[in-house]
């Protein structure tokens, strides 16, 4: 089931400064990790992400995700600490067509050191917000005895 991505959401995205870190499994279920700096928000409300290297750990398993329906995991960590975490599943990938020719032309714009295999489309199905204070009161709330003593001896911070 798909969700909606909020414009502050999608402005997070699509601000250069914002980290994405796009989270895959393999076969035998191992995370794989990278930084992709390629991902951004679409128009259309799904994600999308470009492939420079056909063979790639992460090209590999998405394609795996892709085949047997697997989930993959995007975390935004922007500006002032801003931390959001997606998940979703691949769509489809794209190695030609007028998607795969738009993000085409526009790399080719920049360095010309890469080539363009394919555009992968994620269909965006939760967003969890991670910054740490909305994750405390979502874990206080759900978990209201789980306090260590030694935070109710000491005094609060003014």
């Amino acid at each position: 089931m798909s969700t909606k991505l909020t414009i502050e959401i999608i402005e997070l995205f699509n601000d250069p400064d914002t980290v994405k870190v796009l989270t895959s499994v393999d076969a035998q279920g191992n995370p794989h990790a990278v930084i992709k700096k390629s991902l951004h928000a679409a128009d259309d409300g799904t994600i999308h992400c470009l492939e420079f290297l056909e063979t790639s750990h992460t090209a590999r398993n998405l394609t795996r995700a892709l085949w047997f329906e697997r989930r993959v995991a995007i975390l935004l960590f922007g500006k002032e600490g801003r931390q959001v975490q997606i998940k979703g599943r691949p769509q489809k990938y794209h190695i030609s067509g007028p998607l795969f020719l738009r993000h085409y032309e526009a790399m080719n714009e920049g360095p010309a050191d890469v080539d363009l295999a394919g555009v992968w489309v994620i269909e965006p199905e939760e967003v969890l917000d991670e910054d740490f204070a909305t994750r405390k009161a979502r874990e206080e709330s759900k978990h209201p005895s789980f306090i260590h003593l030694d935070r109710i001896a000491r005094p609060l911070a003014a």
